[in-house]
């Protein structure tokens, strides 16, 4: 049987996903990954897959979107979320894992796939007529493929800036100051939470208020992504925003008084040694010296060591309502596909999900088969019906939720029973594709 070229142009999540589904289904891949020869302005290692800014990957309550999108992609068999799986580390109801172990795991499972070639490469140029190419080089692409990109769109990128937690040495945080516990004690009590009084809240947002910002090239137009804002800009918008919002003490009472603080800053076990934690939803753009004496501040952080400071970095993605079909393969050039944060999507597990339907496309398209989206009532169909169906001039990333989802024909009025029914709808219709899918894959190698 004759070999169709597919290259993946990127290492981290969705382009991993993408490869190892492909080698799954019999296809040799070429995987490019321009680090450690070119790194990005974000990265720290040469390992594959790497978490940036967060090590969470969300919700694993049942019947949440999150975890309806996490379900499919575990029926579907996805490699990457087997891999978080493995190395979890405590962080209530949510799945979160240890990043360096993940990036590490990810990495030695491409390197063992004899249908996987790992080229430690910057892919500048991309040839829409040879073979089958997947662009999954996320939102931090080199400005060479960037401009490639848009010679081969015909339109400009969009673009927003994102900003990365930071992280304290376990043993530097203040264990009198502080108390475990999830919010509404959802799961185990696994985060440390860092009460406020009014007092010490005050002089904290004064603090903030007065910290500098960092210098960078290209920041005088910023455009934030709004799901994932640097606190400064959240404090700006007013003395209260940061307790409705990452300081929100809203069930987190602290059990050695019973009363819930004024604001809370809560910390999230960074690894499984449990030696270090990020400040959960603290990203932030504010010069190193002024984030720590403004952190410091926080009760129970007045000795932190900082492991890592909070940064910011430009993120890429293109219009994809405009270039992109459900299947995730341009619209002008069927050969090409995106996959990841670049087509539009926004979070760690968004970005493996669209991998793995890339990864299903190009192989259908290298058999020969038509490529089939998957349903609109799934987490997957409803996710790939945003990004290429939305109005384009509205169109910003977006995290998968329930208002992704088509409505119930009949309404459902209490709001879990409504969400329990869409997910049960999704994961039904979601199986009966996947399996025609496997069917038509399966036969096309015979």
């Amino acid at each position: 049987m004759g070999q169709t070229r597919i290259r993946i142009i990127g290492g981290g999540l969705a382009g991993c996903e993408t490869a190892l589904q492909c080698a799954r289904l019999g296809l040799r891949v070429e995987l490019c990954e321009m680090r450690p020869k070119q790194q990005t302005p974000a990265h720290r290692t040469a390992e594959l897959a790497e978490l940036v800014c967060s090590n969470s990957l969300k919700s694993e309550s049942e019947f949440t979107a999150p975890w309806l999108l996490k379900r499919e992609m575990r029926l579907a068999g996805s490699f990457l979320l087997e891999c978080a799986d493995r190395v979890t580390v405590p962080a209530g109801h949510a799945l979160a894992v240890d990043r360096v172990a993940f990036a590490s795991m990810v990495t030695e499972l491409v390197g063992c796939k004899g249908l996987i070639t790992l080229r430690r490469e910057e892919v500048p140029t991309i040839q829409e007529n040879d073979g089958i190419t997947i662009i999954a080089s996320g939102p931090l692409t080199s400005p060479a493929l960037s401009q490639e990109i848009a010679r081969l769109s015909g339109a400009e990128h969009f673009y927003f800036y994102d900003s990365i937690s930071p992280i304290v040495e376990a043993e530097s945080i203040d264990r009198s100051r502080v108390y475990m516990a999830a919010r509404y004690d959802k799961g185990t009590a696994d985060y440390i939470n860092c009460p406020f009084t009014q007092q010490e809240y005050d002089r904290f947002y004064d603090a903030l208020i007065g910290a500098q910002s960092a210098e960078g090239k290209d920041w005088e137009h910023l455009n934030y992504f709004e799901g994932c804002l640097p606190i400064e800009e959240i404090a700006r918008r007013g003395r209260d925003t940061l307790r409705f919002g990452p300081m929100k003490p809203v069930g987190l009472s602290d059990p050695r008084s019973g009363e819930r603080p004024y604001a809370v800053v809560q910390l999230r076990q960074e690894n499984q040694r449990a030696d270090s934690y990020n400040l959960v939803g603290f990203q932030n753009h504010l010069k190193f010296g002024d984030q720590a004496r403004v952190l410091r501040l926080i009760p129970g952080l007045e000795s932190a060591r900082f492991l890592r400071y909070g940064q910011i970095h430009r993120n890429t993605y293109i219009q994809s309502p405009s270039l992109l079909q459900p299947t995730l393969q341009m619209k002008m050039h069927p050969q090409v596909l995106f996959a990841g944060q670049i087509c539009g999507v926004e979070g760690y597990v968004e970005s493996m999900a669209t991998g793995l339907l890339a990864g299903w496309s190009a192989a259908a398209l290298a058999r020969g088969i038509e490529p089939e989206p998957p349903p609109r009532a799934s987490a997957h169909g409803s996710l790939v019906h945003y990004i290429t169906q939305t109005e384009a001039g509205n169109f910003q990333p977006a995290n998968i939720t329930f208002d992704l989802l088509p409505p119930l024909e009949e309404r459902v009025k209490d709001r879990q029973q409504r969400h329990r029914a869409q997910c049960e709808r999704a994961i039904t219709e979601f199986v009966i594709w996947f399996q025609s899918r496997q069917t038509a894959l399966q036969a096309s190698r015979g």
